[in-house]
């Protein structure tokens, strides 16, 4: 049997990461319904952002898969519907004659950009009235930490 302080850790823990999720879901949801995502939904925008972000300016499904949080069939069917509004384009890979590397075309990398500022503003009028530059920096500072500790494991 655990003794009260373990147990109180333990709770302790898990009161920690519930209220981690509920504010990020809230804050997530609060985000969606915001004006940056009318033209775009989030989960395309995000693919849209991981290539923006990625060095080479290409990557294939998987990963792309392995930064969102999707399924791979849902990101394959997200991904034919970008393709179709003319925001990525699919390229054979020059290694693998079977594999296709997918980026942004023109069209993509603008909406991206225009989403992606607004969509940092709808984050700055959320937080900045919530917490403190200070505490932003600690929050900040925390959820590194928890991120890198979660990476080493």
């Amino acid at each position: 049997m655990s003794s009260p302080s373990a147990s109180s850790a333990v709770r302790l823990a898990a009161e920690t990461w519930e209220s981690l999720f509920r504010s990020q879901v809230a804050v997530m949801r609060k985000l969606q319904s915001g004006p940056a995502f009318k033209t775009l939904p989030v989960k395309e925008y995000d693919v849209l952002f991981t290539l923006s972000k990625c060095p080479s300016g290409q990557l294939r499904l998987n990963e792309i898969n392995d930064k969102v949080l999707l399924s791979q069939s849902s990101l394959s069917r997200l991904v034919d519907r970008l393709e179709k509004r003319g925001l990525v384009e699919r390229t054979t890979a020059p290694d693998d004659g079977r594999g296709v590397l997918l980026s942004l075309t023109p069209a993509g990398s603008e909406l991206q950009k225009t989403i992606g500022r607004e969509h940092v503003r709808d984050i700055a009028n959320l937080v900045a009235p919530a917490l403190t530059a200070d505490e932003q920096q600690e929050l900040l500072r925390l959820t590194e930490k928890l991120r890198a500790s979660v990476a080493g494991h």
